[in-house]
């Protein structure tokens, strides 16, 4: 089921008035898509950070506008703790996005006990699949993984409206032997004659 969020119309535009909003806060956002008319909305920011904590993509708007939207899009502040700004597009059920989803493993690797190490080399992977059947994350299942194995792309079991757009030869996860650091070599001082300082200049003297 998808998260529900009050909207309101935003009848003034522009950055001032933006930051009187923010201050107030709600957040500025726009609706828009399927070829119907682009609509300047606001949002209470207290609601979109529940949203967003719990994770959701799709929201279905009420208050000002009573349907579905895909959040496509947010603005965040230097710190990214704050969204600015807030883009959502209208949807239809079956209707297919992009989004980046992360990648989450799960069990233990056999490999652990072989000596080897769980390298983890993809934390997200982009997906095209129905926007309703957005997964909140890709999980992987290590319990099979033995030393030098490797799990890539096209390894991964997926829902079955869930394409993944990465190269299907990346590697996500790999368990193998840590790379030793190299030994320093030891510098014996045996057999090495100290320079002494001003013994350049006599040897110099007694030459002359």
């Amino acid at each position: 089921m998808a998260e529900s969020l009050k909207t309101e119309f935003r009848a003034s535009r522009g950055k001032r008035n933006a930051k009187r909003m923010r201050i107030a806060g709600s957040v500025p956002a726009v609706l828009y898509g399927h070829g119907m008319e682009n609509l300047s909305l606001s949002v209470a920011a207290e609601e979109l950070q529940a949203v967003l904590r719990h994770g959701a993509r799709v929201v279905t708007l009420t208050g000002a506008v009573d349907e579905q939207a895909f959040v496509r899009d947010m603005q965040w502040n230097t710190w990214g703790t704050r969204v600015l700004h807030v883009d959502f597009t209208r949807i239809s059920e079956h209707e297919k996005v992009e989004v980046t989803v992360s990648i989450e493993l799960r069990g233990e690797a056999p490999g652990l006990k072989e000596g080897g190490v769980v390298e983890q080399l993809m934390h997200d992977a982009r997906i095209e699949c129905e926007v309703m059947a957005i997964p909140e994350r890709l999980l992987v299942n290590v319990n099979g993984l033995k030393l030098n194995e490797q799990v890539k792309v096209g390894d991964l079991e997926l829902p079955p409206t869930v394409r993944v757009l990465d190269d299907a030869d990346a590697v996500v996860v790999q368990c193998m032997v840590p790379a030793e650091a190299p030994e320093e070599e030891a510098v014996s001082a045996e057999g090495v004659e100290p320079e002494l300082i001003g013994r350049k200049a006599e040897e110099e003297g007694e030459a002359e």
